[in-house]
């Protein structure tokens, strides 16, 4: 008996610290807030640090699901496409999934993407972030953030399954401000 009430006491004190040690999930970034700073390795499994782009040029920072699937791989190489624009306008793109370093190395050398894909494997940023799920709540959120040249975001665009628009709306949008 003193051993099942000693069990007892072990899980609910377990259970105690894991609800407190949890943090509740983040809000969602606004239009007005600061890009937070974040490091992450990228696609040439190089430390990416946010503190060293965030209010020093405008950035494209979009969320993705996954690496190589359709809806991913046209989002990514309209960016390409379009990479000319964005270098124009001084802008910075940056992909962002939780998919793994060699992952992104395959995925931007097949698709020549000229841009930086970062590795989120724990989903820390997306979480940072308060990027949702999708509708169906089955997939990461497709979510684009446009920060100023003050890393204030200007302009978020979230449309699951609209892959190539966050493109468009990236571009209309840096060129507004």
């Amino acid at each position: 008996m003193r051993k099942f009430i000693y069990v007892i006491i072990v899980l609910v004190v377990g259970i105690l610290i894991s609800t407190t040690m949890t943090s509740k999930p983040k809000a969602p970034l606004k239009v007005g807030d600061t890009i937070p700073i974040f490091s992450l390795k990228d696609q040439n499994d190089t430390l990416f640090n946010s503190a060293d782009v965030v209010g020093k040029q405008p950035l494209v920072i979009y969320f993705y699901p996954k690496d190589d699937t359709p809806g991913c791989t046209k989002e990514a190489c309209k960016f390409r496409d379009e990479f000319e624009v964005f270098t124009d306008l001084n802008a910075k793109v940056i992909g962002i999934s939780s998919d793994d370093v060699a992952s992104h190395k395959k995925f931007a050398e097949k698709y020549h993407l000229p841009f930086t894909l970062l590795a989120d494997t724990q989903k820390q940023v997306r979480k940072l972030f308060g990027v949702p799920k999708s509708t169906l709540g089955l997939l990461p959120g497709r979510v684009t953030y446009i920060a100023n040249s003050k890393g204030v975001i200007v302009y978020i665009f979230s449309s699951q399954f609209g892959a190539e628009k966050h493109i468009g709306e990236a571009i209309k949008a840096l060129k507004d401000f």
